[in-house]
Order: structure tokens, then C-alpha cells, then sequence
């Protein structure tokens, strides 16, 4: 069949059938007409009969007859039915000019440029006559259906207009710009479009007043839209302008103000200004529930609302919780934001009412707010195809299933930082008392980890009390057991509890698996390796599926490279999430516990072969958990900078589960590195814990002296020399304990180092004694490295003495020994020696060029302890040989050195560097 009601209305079987054919003002044509124009292509039998004959009283004889001459046009009888009072069309869309005029357009909303504007061209070509329909028709309701049409084709119009505008069709616009003002004089955009090309080509000067002789023939009323151009031809600036009244304006109310978040928004009101012509703009701003996705989003709605002319729509699908089930139904969300514009038709079903929409918004500029959406299926049928208009997205995902089908502007929301919270708290604080609760302020920050939901909370606890309600506060968020129960608000139902569970609850089995995992897990980070040895504690676990889950609810954040937990939701997890694998007498959690210290100990291992190759320790071949050994020593040191707190509290948690092995063997591979990072403290406290665990697992005596060394030598750092002899002493009877190599390897070391400290306690006689014992067992043992280290030893006692050629003798050959071996830290303290004895010498001019390379290798191993000591003694050279801008240079790098580690000594290079300059 071909059918039309474009133009005059005819209906007439296909070329292969004998059939009548219907045209004209027959009843059969009204009829025809009427069902195509109906929507949902069906209509009641009484009002099509009341539409047909509209002073009769109905008769369904009447209207039989009518169907009966209009079936065997169309081709059969069933593409024309009648069924419980209501009669529907069912013919082919292709074989109707409306419809094929209607799916071209549709067709059009996804394509660009002149693709899009040959597609819309075409659409109108369906229309024998300009926007002309059911022809000869008469009655009220052809009158209505033709005006419907009529205002269908001219928005086509308009969108080809746009369409040649955003192809660059210059000359077609030029000339179809004369012809269709003088049909429309009254549209404004069709003058707007004539002025561009009329006005536009003229010298800037002769426009305005070209413009006001044009002005007088327009019969139209001046938009907003029209304004703009004008403004714009005369080169007057344009400001956004409030948005209409009769405009849809759906945005909650803007709120409080979105602390910390200001420099994002403008980010996003930016962007989404920035759009493509003819192409919406979309962006999601996602994050953890309760960061304040929402707010930010409405204050990104509210900026943006002023360049959306043609209104503001907003749906909250409440994410998966959704309180209405039909708050999260797309298609309930595309009727109300339908019912806010005139449609010619009713469409049915998810897919024609989400192309009705397209339709609504390719030749308008509206700003759509989507929020809490949890997934890309909510929101795919409410994405315009064309035109100006903007979505923006909130959701507590990362919506990465949208993004696979578009592309989308994305930013994620993050805590925030510790001044905006506090900002945050003391907008609620008397500013009389702001200095009174400082200290309770900083702690509040602190607990809540800058989660705004839970400072929120905070505030809304002690918002209009006393400010000992804050100390009262402190005191409860102080204890973990009792942190979730502070941070609930029941007058205003807040809970950060009940946030996390909305979340959580989404998981599947594995991922409130893992995420209990993490929260065991000492962190604040955790590698991907550490987390992908958690899964090997369950048996057939999937591990990195379930870190995509987790990371996609933004339970779990990037940073450096290593996961992230927020401190808050490790509370909650430990406290609330109950695996099904966590059972009594599983294993499980030991097995958690296992991995997680097997799996630091071994890459922490790693990571200290580089700082100190020399050193043994029995921490045995991985078991069960990934080594990611690191390239170099920078890299090693980098590992280590990013892990150590979580390794700090690694060995917490060794020592709170008694587990020996680890409570011992972790920090002793963390003890250099604690040493060059100039942590003492931190090396002091874990190293007592290490002697105690390996006298309790009766560790061999040789391991203990190491320990004993290592306490030594934390105490040498901090100058307390008395003590490092105790702890040196016994290392000294712990290695004679054993007589085999390596038991002598460890005497004559801790002789060695023996020797280093009563030196430093001005005891030349029992330095120089112990000095030559390590000498002799390192010769012994073939220890070039060791030997050398005591030469030079032996070297500093003579130098100290003013001798200074048994100095340099001494620790020439130190140096022809170390320098063939792999030990750069013994190295550089022999070119140290070096340094000073040439100075001595009267050899001003060598010993620079030895201090130098000395710290060259300091700085190479990260040690910024005897990196700065052998800046201090190269500055000292360098002031007497005038060379003062360099020393100036060296003591600005001990500043920055003793800076980073804490120093109490920084004062005293900061006055010599200022007396250099």
C-alpha cells in the first residue's frame, strides 16, 4: 500500500494488487487519516465516529462501512481492526509518508554535520506542499491534527536550518533564508537566521542601523534567543539571561554551600559550556555515598541554568534503594519530563516515548539533572540525540557502562582536605569560641576523615549546645566501637552507617568478601599485589572482579598507585560486614592475617636487598603471595615511601596476634630504611618488639646479635652512645655463642661497630683493639668490604690523633679494597675519610673533589643523614678556599635535608648559611 496524509490524503494498494483507491474528502480517507494522526495509531470506535459525523448519534453500522471501503485500499483486513470498541491501524510505517518523515527525523538526532542535514532534507521532502496536511479535510478535529502537523514540519524546518548552520552550508542558508521569511515573517528564528546572513556579511558599522530598517518589516515578537544575535551582530556583549517563566524550572533548591568543591564546579560549568555545536553535552560527577555527590551537582545545575533558555528537568532515581519503584523507572521519568512540552502525539513504550523526547529536545537548549543514578540503563533513553542541550549525571558509580556507549565528562568526588573541614565545623562555632575548641575541632577532622556526610553529622551533634558538647563528641568518636553510633543524627535521620550499608548491600558475596579483607588489612593502602594475595586466603576467590566492584561503588579509591579505604567505611566494614567465609573455626581470618604479613615481608625484603645487599635474615621463599621485586634502588626507596605506614602497622598487627615470626623479620628489613628516612624512633620502638619476639621463638644467637647491632646502631643516630654499648656488648657474646662463618661474620662486625661507638665515647685504646679484631676475622673470612670498613676505622682513630700519614695510608688501602666490591655506603664513608686527611695534608684542592663524589653516592643510596654530614664537612672546605657560593649551595641542600627529616640541629645551618650570604 502507499498511504498519505501529507498533502492531500490518498490511500492506494500496492502496485501488485487490484484494489480502489482513496483520496480526497471520502469518509474512508477522514477515517484513514484520522487513525494515522491518532496516537498509538488506535482510537475509541465513538470518537472516531463523533469525529466523522459529528452531529449524529453514533452508529457502529455506520462506521463499518466506512472500515469496510478503507480495507481493501490498504490491502487486506488486517491492517485495520476493530476489537472491544477500539479500532487500530497496523500498517507498515515505511508505507506511510508521516511515518517515514517522522523516523528520518529521529534518524537525524544521531548524526552530524551534513549527514544530519541531508537526512532532515529528506524527511521534509515527504511533504508535496510546505507543511501543508489532510488536504479538504473538515471538522474540528482535522483543524486541530493539521495545525499539529503543521507546527511538526516547521520545527523540522528549523532543525534543517541548524542543521545547514552547524554543516556550514553558507549559501544554502543564504538563499533558503529569503524564501522562508517571506513565508514566516513571524518566526523569530527564521529572521534570526536571515540576519546572520544579511546582516552578518555587512561592515560592523552599517549593521545596526541595516538591523533597525529590517526590524520595521518583522511582524514577529524578539525572543531571547533573537536579542542575543542582534546584540551579537552590533557587537554588543551578551550575558546569560534568566531563564522564562514558562519554561520548565525542576532544580531543587540550590542548598548549602558546597564547601571544598567550588574549584570543581566552575571545572564542570566550564566544560559543559565548552560544548560541541549540535552536540549535548554530557558529564557525571560520582563518588562514596555520602560525599556529596548530589550537592555538588545541584550547585553545577543552578550555575549552568541561566545558558539553558529552554528550561531545567530533574529525576532522583535514589540508586538501588530507591524508596518509589518507580522513581528508578526510566520511562515513568521521560512522562513527566514529556508533560512539560506540547506533543502532537502520545507515544507508548520505553522506545517511542525516549524517541519523543529526542525529538522534544533537538531543537531546544535544556539542561537535564539526573540524579543518584545507578546504572547506564536509567539513563540511555533520556539521552538527547541532537542539539543544545546538557545532561548531568550524579551517581554513586563510576558509570563506566556509560561511558562504553558515550563520551562523557567525568569527575569524581574525594574528601576533603583538613582546612575545608574545619572551615565546615567552625561555620557552626561561635567565633569567641573558636580558639577554646581548636584542639577538639582538629580531632573531629581527624575521626571523620573529611567525609562531609560524617562532618555533617559531627555538626548537627553539636550545632546550638554548649562547646563541651564537641569534647563530649571527641570522646565518643575517640572510641572505634562507639564511632558509627556518634556519627548518627536520628532528628534528621542522618547515619554514615546507614550510608555504607545502602552501598555494601549492592556487593556481591565476593566483594563484601574482599572489602572485609581490606578492612582487616592494616593500610591506609594496600598494592594491587597485596590485594590480589588477599584472595588466595579463600579458595576459588576472584579477588581483582571483586576490586573492580568495590572500586566501582567507590568503596575503595586510587591513590599513588595503591589502593585506598576510607578509614571511616574500614570501621564500618569490621564492625558490619559479616562474609559467609568468615565462619568459627574456618581459618579464614588467620589465613587473611597470614597473607598480608607474608606478603609485606617478602616485598619489603625485596626492597632492602638494594638499601643493604650485605645483610641476611631467614625470611625464607615466598609463600603463597606475589614478589614484585623493584628495578634500582630509587625504585625501592619509592616503594617503600608509599607502604611504610601500612608497614608500621603491619607490625601492629604482627604484635597484636602474636605472631613472632613476623613481629622479629619485619622490622628488621625496614630498620635501614628507617635509617636513611632518619626515623629513629620508629626503628627504636619496633626493634625492642623484634629482640623481645625472637628470644620468645628461640631465634638462633647470630640473628639475635643482628638485632642487637641494629638497636646499636639506631642509638648511634641519636647519639645515645651508652646504650649502643650495651646492645653491642651482648651482640658481641650472642656471636661468639657460634663458631662457624657466619657466627664469626657477625663478631666481627659487631666488633666493628663496637669499635665505631667507643670511639665516638673518646675510648681511642678500645676502639683501636676492637678495630684490629674485626680486621682479623673479616681477612679471615675474605670480607674485602669489611675489611676495608675497619681500615678505615683504624684511619679515623689516627686521623683524630693529628697522624695524619698512618691516616692516609690506612685508608688508601681501605679504599683499593672497597672500591672492587658492591658496597657504595663503605665506599662513600672511606672517600669521606679521604677528604678530610687530604685537607689535613694541606691537599685543599683534592679534598673537595673526594667530599663531592662522597655525596654524589649518599644521594644515590637516599641516605639524607650522610648526605647532609658530608655537605657540612665539603662546606667546611669550601669557605677557606673562597669558594663560598658553593658552600652556600651545599648548606642550602643541609637545609633542606634536615627539613625533611625533623632535625633539632636545623637552626644551626640555618645561621651559617645566612652568615655566607
Amino acid at each position: 500500500m502507499d498511504g498519505r496524509v501529507l498533502g492531500v490524503v490518498a490511500v492506494k494498494p500496492s502496485a501488485l494488487s487490484d484494489g480502489p483507491v482513496v483520496r480526497g474528502t471520502k469518509k474512508a480517507a477522514a477515517l484513514f487519516a484520522l487513525m494515522v494522526t491518532s496516537p498509538h495509531r488506535q482510537c475509541r470506535a465513538d470518537e472516531l465516529f463523533h469525529c466523522l459525523w459529528p452531529e449524529e448519534e453514533f452508529s457502529s453500522g455506520r462506521l463499518y462501512r466506512a472500515m469496510s471501503d478503507l480495507r481493501p485500499a490498504m490491502g487486506g483486513r488486517e491492517f485495520l481492526t476493530y476489537e472491544s470498541g477500539i479500532c487500530s491501524i497496523h500498517a507498515p510505517r515505511d508505507q506511510i509518508d508521516l511515518y517515514r518523515f517522522r523516523d528520518l527525523l529521529i534518524s537525524a538526532q544521531s548524526q552530524f554535520g551534513k549527514d544530519r542535514f541531508g537526512t532532515i532534507t529528506a524527511a521534509l521532502a515527504e511533504w508535496p506542499e510546505a507543511g501543508e496536511a489532510l488536504s479538504g479535510l473538515t471538522g474540528t478535529w482535522a483543524e486541530l491534527r493539521r495545525g499539529e502537523l503543521r507546527a511538526e514540519w516547521l520545527k523540522a524546518l528549523r532543525a534543517q536550518f541548524e542543521a545547514a548552520q552547524g554543516a556550514g552550508l553558507e549559501e544554502w542558508l543564504q538563499t533558503e533564508s529569503d524564501r522562508w521569511h517571506g513565508e514566516f515573517p513571524k518566526e523569530p528564528w527564521l529572521f534570526r537566521h536571515y540576519l546572520q546572513q544579511h546582516v552578518g556579511r555587512l561592515p560592523l558599522a552599517e549593521r545596526e542601523r541595516a538591523i533597525k530598517r529590517l526590524m520595521k518589516k518583522f511582524l514577529g515578537r524578539t525572543d531571547d534567543v533573537l536579542q542575543d544575535t542582534i546584540d551579537r551582530l552590533c557587537g554588543r556583549l551578551v550575558l546569560p539571561r534568566p531563564a522564562s517563566t514558562s519554561v520548565p524550572n525542576q532544580l531543587p533548591p540550590r542548598g548549602r554551600a558546597a564547601l571544598g568543591r567550588e574549584e570543581m564546579i566552575r571545572d564542570v560549568v566550564e566544560t559543559v559550556r565548552r560544548q560541541e555545536p549540535g552536540r549535548p553535552a554530557l558529564a557525571a560527577i560520582s563518588g562514596m555515598r555520602g560525599i556529596g555527590t548530589s550537592l555538588a551537582g545541584n550547585h553545577v545545575a543552578h550555575q549552568l541554568r541561566p545558558y539553558f533558555p529552554d528550561g531545567a528537568l530533574y529525576a532522583d532515581f535514589g540508586g538501588p534503594e530507591g524508596k518509589e519503584e518507580q522513581c528508578a523507572d526510566p520511562e515513568y521519568v521521560i512522562d513527566r519530563f514529556l508533560a512539560e512540552f506540547p506533543l502532537p502525539t502520545s507515544p507508548s513504550g520505553l522506545a517511542e516515548k525516549s524517541a519523543a523526547l529526542r525529538s522534544v529536545l533537538a531543537n531546544r537548549s535544556v539542561l537535564i539533572l539526573l540524579d543518584n543514578v545507578w546504572d547506564a540503563a536509567q539513563v540511555l533513553p533520556l539521552l538527547p540525540g541532537t542539539g543544545s542541550s546538557a545532561v548531568l549525571i550524579t551517581s554513586h558509580r563510576r558509570m563506566e557502562d556509560l561511558q562504553t556507549r558515550h563520551e562523557v565528562a567525568t569527575w569524581t568526588l574525594g574528601t576533603l582536605d583538613d582546612r575545608t573541614a574545619t572551615a565546615l565545623l567552625q561555620e557552626y562555632i561561635p567565633e569567641a569560641d573558636h580558639r577554646k575548641s581548636s584542639q577538639e575541632v582538629k580531632a573531629l577532622v581527624e575521626f571523620c576523615g573529611g567525609h562531609p556526610l560524617a562532618l555533617t553529622i559531627a555538626v548537627q551533634r553539636f550545632k546550638g549546645h554548649p562547646v563541651a558538647a564537641i569534647q563530649d563528641l571527641r570522646r565518643q568518636l575517640k572510641e572505634e566501637e562507639k564511632r558509627l553510633d556518634a556519627l548518627e543524627h536520628l532528628p534528621t535521620q542522618l547515619s554514615v552507617r546507614a550510608a555504607f550499608a545502602c552501598s555494601v548491600n549492592a556487593l556481591s558475596e565476593a566483594a563484601r568478601c574482599l572489602l572485609w579483607q581490606l578492612a582487616l588489612h592494616p593500610g591506609p593502602l594496600i598494592s594491587r599485589a597485596a590485594l590480589l594475595d588477599l584472595g588466595r586466603a579463600a579458595e576459588g576467590a576472584h579477588p581483582d572482579r571483586a576490586a573492580e566492584e568495590l572500586l566501582d561503588l567507590h568503596l575503595v579509591e586510587v591513590e599513588s598507585d595503591r589502593y585506598r579505604i576510607h578509614s571511616l567505611l574500614r570501621t564500618f566494614a569490621r564492625q558490619r560486614v559479616h562474609p559467609e567465609a568468615l565462619v568459627p573455626g574456618s581459618g579464614f581470618e588467620e589465613a587473611t592475617v597470614r597473607q598480608v604479613l607474608e606478603h609485606q615481608l617478602q616485598n619489603a625484603w625485596a626492597c632492602d636487598q638494594w638499601l643493604d645487599g650485605q645483610r641476611w635474615l631467614p625470611v625464607g621463599e615466598p609463600q603463597g603471595v606475589m614478589v614484585d621485586p623493584p628495578a634500582d634502588l630509587g625504585q625501592a626507596l619509592e616503594v617503600l615511601d608509599q607502604d611504610y605506614d601500612t608497614l608500621v602497622r603491619g607490625i601492629e598487627m604482627a604484635v597484636d596476634r602474636a605472631c613472632s615470626r613476623y613481629t622479629w623479620l619485619l622490622p628488621m628489613v625496614l630498620v635501614t630504611y628507617q635509617w636513611r628516612r632518619h626515623r629513629f624512633a620508629d626503628a627504636q620502638r619496633f626493634l625492642g618488639l623484634a629482640a623481645d619476639a625472637a628470644e620468645r621463638c628461640e631465634a638462633d644467637p647470630v640473628d639475635q646479635a643482628m638485632i642487637c647491632r641494629m638497636r646499636a646502631g639506631t642509638c648511634w643516630y641519636q647519639r645515645d652512645f651508652f646504650r649502643a654499648v650495651g646492645h653491642l656488648l651482648r651482640a658481641v657474646m650472642l656471636s661468639e655463642q657460634d663458631d662457624s662463618a657466619r657466627g664469626r661474620l657477625s663478631l666481627a662486625r659487631s666488633q666493628h661497630t663496637l669499635a665505631l661507638t667507643w670511639r665516638k665515647q673518646e675510648r681511642e685504646v678500645d676502639a683501636q683493639r676492637a678495630h684490629r679484631s674485626a680486621l682479623e676475622l673479616y681477612r679471615g673470612l675474605g670480607d674485602d668490604a669489611g675489611a676495608a670498613a675497619a681500615l678505615n676505622g683504624l684511619g679515623t682513630i689516627h686521623q683524630d690523633r693529628g697522624e695524619h700519614l698512618e691516616a692516609l695510608q690506612l685508608c688508601t688501602k681501605a679504599f683499593e679494597l672497597v672500591r672492587e666490591t658492591v658496597d657504595r655506603s663503605g665506599t662513600a664513608d672511606v672517600l669521606r675519610t679521604l677528604a678530610g686527611i687530604r685537607f689535613s695534608l694541606g691537599e685543599w684542592e683534592l679534598a673537595p673533589l673526594l667530599y663531592e663524589e662522597a655525596v654524589g653516592i649518599y644521594r644515590e643510596l637516599g641516605s639524607w643523614i650522610d648526605e647532609a654530614r658530608a655537605l657540612w664537612l665539603l662546606a667546611d672546605v669550601l669557605v677557606p678556599l673562597g669558594r663560598t657560593s658553593e658552600a652556600v649551595v651545599a648548606l642550602e641542600r643541609v637545609v633542606v635535608l634536615r627539613e625533611r627529616m625533623g632535625a633539632e640541629d636545623l637552626a644551626d645551618a640555618c645561621v651559617r648559611l645566612e652568615s655566607l650570604r
